[in-house]
């Protein structure tokens, strides 16, 4: 009701009375009815027989001139879209208009778009009436697709009542004649759904399989989503043969464009309201704006000031240079696309908007150079671009690496015995045991690959770990040679200073000493006889020294390692040549400046970095010393201070250029100023 109250909210109470959707027009006499019939609303006019184009707007296009900038076309268009539905083949007759508004096209004003400029007029003045729909009567809809666009009219008792096209998207190019067909069908059920829901309907087309579409014992997914939608309306189909179908045909095949909208301005607007007597007050401000040159101003002045484009221009003028071009304001054009001088500020102030701006986004080298070569054009600009996006310090912190894996596979030396040189890790978080254990400590011999699983506490601290050690490990093997761990919780160094303080404390190391002795009935010692070696000391054996003891099982043994060490040498050679296929060899100098991979596991919080959307890597830092052939040590902020300053190469990256710092000099401010002042 309150729709109905605004909407004839000037006829109320003079010669129209509304309830709900009921309408009531009273009337002095027949003539005066007639008039008051004839009401326009939104720009059309309303009677008995039907819509029809408000004769009152159709003068300001009637008056056009003819238009001389893309500006006044587009405007043109705009105007004399809004009665589109009332012309056939609009389109058709607007392309060569519409031609001339397309980007890099020259405007050339010729016969034919003088001829569809005169023939919009024409049509517009003869326009036909549409009929009005009658809920209480069935519909006729005719539908039809081809390899352009979908059609389709909306009638009642042989009368139009509202044309329809659109052509046809991307993905529904591939689709095959029955599914465009079906298309068209299911394009003017949502379109005009306030006119066919729960009214009766027929839809008639040139493709006779529809008729078939509810009985088809096999569709594909399209199919049955469309179906659904089609079984909410009370509808048949029926087949009308191709050459009867004219209507639907033509405007299926039609060509199409998309006007601009011209929206109006704020004095236009105050006309209008004027004619409805709405009272409207001019707020008038004055203000002193002052205007940047566009970048192309800035091209176009740096062109007459570069001593290349003044031999290009002689190159044109004695038609050595087929490629280049000048306009009529003598701006230099190579291929329609504009010459850029060798004005490496000017150009870094292109790339910069190209690629840092806020509907930029940082495209890629490729991306950005495709969508600037349809503009512009200078000498090496493919390889400009290419520099700077590598130099971007964004892109190298945000974007994720398409290459392998930098550093090679360092395999570790192959074991001289056994248990000499071993492994050592921690599996952590299991559930705890009635004892009160929840950790595993995995001690394994990189020899033979036999292991020792010690329940531990991660309460333990360092001495506990190596009374632990001595206990389990020394005492049936000796000291080993060399210990390889990671950079954990329970680090290795912290377990190794304590264990030499625990020689000589009570750990039973009598023990090891009667394994280790000289028994006279053996002739040697019980350890030497069980592993065929003996067993070595921290005091009396050096790292990489090993002393062998024993007759004929020492031959035995030794010949058994020498088997061993020949099939690691195998799997060491065999794993290298996989790893290295998947990895690529990457070294920095001291110096240099890297940036840092954070860690993409979800919830964790490392470098200060958290979230999904957070940069892959950190930095840049500085390389303060190479620890290895694949190891550096960096110089981490304060910050950061916490964590271990040694990486693989793996998670680094070059930084190409270093950012530079931002002055904090006292004489240096930054001006905010805005250049609109108003006026006083």
């Amino acid at each position: 009701m309150y729709m109905m109250n605004s909407v004839f909210m000037n006829e109320l109470d003079k010669f129209v009375v509304v309830f709900i959707d009921d309408i009531l027009i009273y009337s002095k006499n027949e003539k005066e009815h007639e008039e008051h019939l004839r009401i326009v609303f939104s720009g059309h006019v309303l009677s008995e027989k039907g819509v029809a184009v408000d004769p009152s707007k159709v003068k300001d296009v009637l008056n056009r001139k003819q238009p001389e900038t893309v500006t006044e076309i587009r405007s043109f268009l705009g105007l004399a879209g809004y009665y589109r539905r009332f012309i056939k083949d609009f389109s058709k007759i607007a392309k060569p208009m519409t031609s001339l508004t397309k980007k890099n096209a020259s405007f050339t004003w010729g016969p034919k778009c003088e001829e569809g400029f005169q023939e919009l007029k024409k049509l517009l003045t003869t326009a036909p009436v549409l009929a009005q729909p009658d809920v209480t009567k069935p519909f006729d809809v005719y539908c039809d697709a081809s390899g352009q666009g979908l059609g389709c009219v909306l009638m009642q008792e042989g009368r139009v009542i509202a044309y329809a096209s659109r052509q046809l998207r991307k993905h529904e190019a591939n689709y095959p004649t029955h599914d465009l067909e079906l298309a068209a069908v299911v394009h003017a059920l949502k379109i005009w759904r306030h006119y066919l829901l729960g009214n009766t309907c027929h839809i008639y087309t040139d493709h006779k399989s529809l008729k078939y579409i509810f009985t088809q014992p096999e569709l594909n997914m399209r199919q049955r989503r469309w179906l659904e939608l089609i079984k909410d309306y009370d509808l048949e189909i029926h087949y009308h043969p191709g050459k009867a179908n004219v209507v639907a045909d033509a405007l299926s095949r039609r060509a199409h464009c998309n006007v601009i909208e011209v929206r109006p301005t704020a004095r236009v607007i105050c006309w209008e309201m004027d004619e409805i007597e709405m009272p409207v007050e001019f707020l008038i401000e004055l203000y002193n704006i002052g205007i940047e040159p566009t970048l192309r101003d800035l091209i176009i002045e740096a062109q007459k000031h570069d001593p290349g484009m003044a031999h290009i221009r002689e190159g044109i003028a004695e038609a050595k240079r087929d490629c280049f071009t000048l306009d009529n304001q003598g701006v230099l054009w190579f291929k329609n696309r504009l010459v850029v001088p060798k004005d490496m500020e000017l150009r870094k102030k292109i790339l910069e908007e190209a690629h840092k701006s806020v509907l930029a986004m940082h495209p890629g080298s490729n991306k950005m150079y495709q969508d600037l070569k349809q503009r512009f054009w200078w000498t090496r600009m493919k390889r400009e671009i290419a520099k700077y996006v590598s130099e971007c310090h964004v892109c190298r912190r945000v974007k994720a690496d398409h290459l392998k894996p930098g550093g090679m596979l360092q395999p570790l030396n192959i074991p001289a015995w056994k248990w000499e040189d071993i492994h050592m890790d921690f599996v952590v978080g299991l559930p705890r045991t009635q004892k009160g254990y929840d950790s595993i400590w995995v001690i394994i011999d990189r020899f033979t690959k036999s292991a020792h699983f010690l329940p531990v506490k991660t309460v333990y601290r360092a001495n506990t770990y190596a009374e632990l050690y001595i206990a389990k490990i020394v005492s049936l093997h000796g000291v080993p040679r060399t210990i390889t761990s990671d950079r954990g919780l329970k680090t290795c160094e912290g377990v190794c200073l304590n264990l030499f303080h625990q020689v000589g404390r009570v750990f039973a190391p009598s023990e090891f000493a009667y394994n280790n002795g000289y028994q006279k009935s053996l002739e040697m010692a019980p350890f030497e006889a069980r592993m065929g070696g003996g067993a070595n000391t921290s005091e009396l054996v050096e790292p990489g020294e090993r002393v062998t003891f024993g007759p004929d099982l020492v031959t035995q043994a030794e010949e058994q390692v020498r088997f061993i060490r020949e099939n690691l040498k195998r799997a060491r050679s065999r794993q290298k040549s996989y790893s290295d296929r998947r990895r690529r060899p990457l070294v920095f100098k001291e110096g240099d400046h890297v940036y840092l991979r954070v860690s993409p596991m979800k919830g964790v919080h490392r470098f200060g970095v958290k979230g999904k959307l957070a940069p892959r890597y950190v930095g840049p830092f500085k390389i303060s010393e190479k620890c290895g052939p694949v190891a550096y040590r960096l110089e981490l902020p304060p910050r950061l201070a916490a964590i271990h300053d040694i990486f693989h190469v793996s998670q680094l990256k070059k930084c190409l250029r270093v950012p530079r710092k931002r002055s904090t000099h006292p004489g240096f401010r930054l001006n905010r100023t805005s250049l609109m002042r108003p006026d006083r």
